[in-house]
């Protein structure tokens, strides 16, 4: 990282690296050996990385990784709200620009590939971040990486322009200006008011990668170049083949990439079912997959020969989004009722039993429990209360009439959208369904194919409740602001307000950890009163990995360094 040039700026830049270290537990950071496995009770640790980490001397040059995602995409950029999912993301890492290496920890370290230099400092009461790229960094249509790249991606991203469909627009709306710095690699960015965690722009960590100048420059190009299509990009490997009929990317090195040359040749991404991804792991057809709290799936993998489990704690967390638009569920206080009337222990017991995990309950949207800043901001919405959600859904004017509610002649009739082939989902939607029976609320379940539920359900807004899993970055305060900000590109249950939003506000501007987590706990007790999206569980990060599959597996709050992917010898 840059030089400093003032202790106000060594904390704007600084705030991400230490204070993110400062809230973990005092476990340490460390590396568990492949499918070890926590005791009981163990708090799983927020640092834990597990990935068969090895030299680059210990592993074979060559070979096909094998790799399963949930979805075949549509949209295939991961700055489009459409593209925002964890699939797309998965698929594009190894191809597009990101500035910053994260490892167990959270801590920023520049990713030398595509920076020489990142500096944040203050000019004329401003913060001003100065960014210079690698000369030899190339976009594969032998474009070369400019600050015209930096200022494009910062007007399709401030919001200004509602046209450009994109996925977050944090710390982007706060920049007045991108100029040439001494020459054409160097981008002078000044911000409005401070962003403490600045290091999050054009990071994968982040899922905000750089994308290039001519394939985003207008709404038109940020919405369809990338639509069914990678067009360009710029990364160790590149694309070979989009295969929809197959349902698989394949991509291979890229022989003009100027780092350290990759040790695989190929990755092929498959899309498949999620609750199919252990039996073709066990059959050898995949090489590496995420199996989340899959019970069966984990039996599967520790049962397999030449398989390892790798698990780590990480900030991701299962929940229901419930919609705010939704003609029943306008009102915050029947939201608040639903809060009360779905018992998140059992569920989240339910979900867990057989894993090996500590079954407890999340209190937080935007802190898992085992960070030192983590607090209950629930106000007794986090506590299973049917006696209480029956009084606010009666004083809503939703009165039993025989088994359910009713209000002007409508039903308390809520669609409850769940992808296919996600066992903790069914489970989920079986449970909650008769919860919410018991306090007149009936529940209709949908379940859509794996490649639509997001495009056509959870994108569209078409549902009263989802369940999915949010995923987390090392960046607490602007990690989460799209998915809870009143203008968030991917707040799905369109819910927010003021408050919440100048809570999160004050925490992206926060010189010191103890005012950021302050501020983010503000904002985590207004989204509860709002009442959108309902925590339930740290979503445990267990994958299933060919035992000498090494650099890759249950990252934490680390990047996968693609280029150090392979096998061992």
């Amino acid at each position: 990282m840059g030089r400093l040039t003032s202790s106000r700026t060594a904390l704007l830049a600084g705030l991400t690296a230490v204070s993110l270290s400062l809230t973990l537990c005092a476990c340490g950071s460390g590396t568990s050996g492949a499918g070890a496995l926590p005791t009981p009770l163990e708090t799983p640790k927020l640092t834990a990385i597990d990935i068969n980490p090895h030299d680059r001397a210990e592993l074979r040059q060559g070979g096909t990784l094998r790799v399963a995602v949930a979805q075949f995409s549509t949209q295939w950029s991961p700055i489009h709200t459409d593209g925002s999912e964890s699939s797309t993301v998965t698929v594009t890492k190894p191809l597009l620009p990101t500035f910053f290496r994260s490892d167990a920890a959270g801590t920023q370290s520049i990713n030398p590939a595509y920076l020489q230099d990142a500096r944040s400092e203050l000019r004329d009461g401003h913060q001003v971040v100065t960014w210079t790229l690698n000369p030899k960094a190339k976009w594969s249509d032998g474009t070369p990486l400019t600050w015209r790249d930096i200022e494009a991606n910062w007007r399709a991203l401030n919001g200004k322009d509602p046209a450009f469909k994109a996925s977050s627009s944090t710390g982007f709306e706060l920049v007045t200006s991108v100029e040439k710095g001494k020459d054409e690699f160097q981008a002078v960015m000044t911000f409005d008011r401070p962003f403490s965690e600045w290091q999050s722009m054009f990071n994968g960590a982040a899922n905000a990668p750089l994308l290039p100048a001519g394939r985003i420059a207008t709404p038109d190009l940020f919405n369809t170049a990338y639509l069914d299509a990678i067009p360009v990009t710029a990364g160790p490997f590149k694309v070979e083949k989009l295969d929809r009929a197959t349902q698989t990317v394949t991509l291979v090195a890229d022989p003009a990439w100027w780092g350290e040359k990759p040790l695989l040749d190929r990755i092929v991404f498959r899309a498949m079912v999620p609750n199919t991804m252990a039996t073709a792991f066990a059959k050898g057809e995949i090489d590496l997959f995420n199996n989340g709290p899959d019970v069966a799936g984990y039996q599967l993998v520790r049962s397999t020969r030449g398989a390892a489990v790798r698990r780590a704690g990480g900030p991701d967390f299962r929940q229901f989004t419930l919609n705010s638009r939704s003609p029943v569920l306008t009102d915050p206080a029947v939201r608040q009722a639903l809060f009360q009337a779905i018992n998140r222990d059992a569920i989240t017991r339910s979900d867990l039993s057989g894993l090996d995990w500590p079954t407890v309950t999340l209190n937080n949207h935007l802190l898992v429990a085992n960070q030192n800043a983590y607090r209950d901001n629930s106000l007794g919405l986090s506590r299973y209360d049917p006696a209480d959600a029956v009084r606010k859904l009666d004083a809503a004017g939703w009165k039993l009439d025989g088994d359910v509610r009713k209000k002007d002649g409508r039903e308390l009739n809520l669609r409850m959208v769940i992808p296919a082939g996600v066992t903790q989902a069914q489970n989920e939607a079986a449970v909650t369904t008769r919860m919410l029976k018991d306090v007149g609320v009936k529940v209709t379940t949908v379940t859509a194919a794996a490649n639509e539920f997001f495009d056509k359900y959870v994108n569209r807004h078409d549902f009263d409740i989802a369940a999915y899993s949010l995923l987390g970055t090392p960046f607490p305060a602007s990690g989460n602001r799209a998915n809870f900000a009143q203008n968030g590109g991917t707040n799905h249950s369109q819910t927010g307000s003021a408050a919440a939003d100048a809570a999160l506000d004050r925490a992206s501007a926060a010189t010191d950890a103890a005012g950021a987590f302050e501020a983010i706990n503000q904002a985590d007790g207004e989204l509860w009163k709002v009442a959108g999206v309902l925590p339930l569980y740290q979503r445990p990060q267990l994958y299933g990995a060919r035992a000498d599959l090494a650099n890759i597996g249950a990252q934490g709050l680390s990047d996968i360094v693609w280029e150090n992917v392979a096998f061992q010898k």
